[in-house]
């Protein structure tokens, strides 16, 4: 096997084995959540924004009210919509701020985390934690070999997959619906 071959086959190691350490239970509730949710606001910083605004896409292509918070055509939240963050840190200033002014709003607060009982799972009605290395341990007792907050970053890209299908069936949609909502200019 190659140097490449062997890097990755460890990376996909790590990645499967925090995929299976997801709870079922919370994946659920969240699919339950998004889909009787009037809108639905996403956010993040960094690496992880970016893995958020490709579920934000996915969730558009679903048929979902779907918005990235920060871009210009983002909408006021208020209450029966959620705003959805991403903080694997768990206290990320920004993403504390933005869910203290959706909470003043009315609207339900959501996060992925990888650290349970952190502060922006308190300002959360809901956590779906992602047992995954952030870069709050990748220097004191690092788990990963990948950097900083890779592990966690691309196990949220394939989860948020899983997550779309998920939703996918519990919506009813289908591959030609999500297609039919792309975007045909490119």
């Amino acid at each position: 096997m190659t140097r490449i071959a062997d890097m990755g086959a460890r990376a996909l190691a790590e990645l499967d084995a925090c995929i299976a350490a997801i709870s079922e239970d919370e994946t659920n509730a969240l699919v339950e959540l998004l889909a009787t949710s009037k809108r639905v606001c996403l956010y993040g910083c960094g690496r992880e924004g970016l893995m958020m605004r490709a579920l934000c896409m996915r969730l558009y292509h679903l048929g979902l009210d779907v918005h990235m918070v920060a871009d210009m055509t983002a909408p006021p939240v208020g209450p029966g919509d959620l705003l959805l963050v991403s903080s694997g840190p768990g206290h990320t200033s920004t993403v504390l701020a933005i869910l203290n002014e959706a909470r003043k709003a009315g609207a339900k607060t959501a996060c992925f985390t990888a650290e349970r009982g952190s502060q922006v799972t308190k300002l959360s009605d809901f956590t779906l934690v992602i047992p995954a290395q952030t870069m709050a341990h990748d220097q004191s007792s690092p788990t990963s070999f990948l950097p900083m907050g890779s592990l966690y970053e691309g196990t949220q890209f394939v989860f948020y997959e899983i997550l779309i299908m998920l939703m996918k069936e519990r919506l009813g949609e289908t591959a030609e619906s999500m297609r039919a909502r792309h975007t045909n200019l490119e």
